[in-house]
């Protein structure tokens, strides 16, 4: 049975990752950036909110972060650390907590910015926390699908077939996976069923 939706849904608000940050350019590894636009669009209703941010990653180890939305502004922390085979890897500061986040939030409702467990288990919630197996197996199928699926028509597949540059070892751990997903999803209409024929 799903939770009461008592908490807020994280991705109902707003995400920072700082990896995909760097990844798109929007701020780059041994650079200061000066502000540039971001904006985020909610995936149901189009909804769109437009901020500006600006970064320092020059330093060896420590660099900042700041973000600014309407009238609020936020400077996060950044810190470096040295990966095993080279290169640095840039992590915020939670503000709430000093540890270390590749992503952090803002939920609806707030103003700043925190890592998830800056937020309290009590607070907020993944969307998928809010769902009952049901609901996790559509989602978890549905991803699968999305990371298989290539060029074919969605329609026409319930799993698709293996991508020629996929292993067979990782086509068969999701065909697996993809498998379990389907049983849950059985019990539930065969549980549903029963329940409709009162038995």
């Amino acid at each position: 049975m799903p939770r009461p939706r008592q908490r807020v849904c994280l991705q109902d608000g707003l995400k920072l990752d700082l990896n995909r940050l760097i990844r798109n350019g929007l701020i780059r590894r041994n650079a200061v950036v000066n502000f540039v636009s971001i904006r985020w669009t909610h995936p149901y209703w189009d909804e769109v909110t437009i901020g500006n941010i600006a970064a320092d990653l020059t330093g060896e180890r420590d660099g900042w972060f700041q973000i600014e939305l309407g009238d609020v502004g936020q400077r996060i922390a950044l810190v470096a650390c040295s990966r095993p085979f080279g290169g640095r890897q840039w992590y915020f500061i939670c503000p709430k907590l000093g540890r270390r986040a590749s992503v952090l939030w803002r939920p609806p409702g707030a103003t700043r910015f925190r890592s998830r467990p800056g937020w309290g288990r009590q607070v907020v919630a993944y969307a998928s926390q809010f769902n009952d197996a049901t609901g996790r197996a559509h989602i978890g199928q549905a991803r699968i699908k999305s990371r298989l699926i290539g060029h074919n028509d969605p329609d026409e597949w319930d799993l698709p077939p293996k991508p020629k540059w996929m292993r067979w070892s990782t086509y068969s751990h999701y065909e697996q996976r993809f498998d379990a997903y389907e049983a849950i999803l059985d019990y539930g209409c065969a549980a549903l069923v029963a329940k409709m024929l009162g038995k």
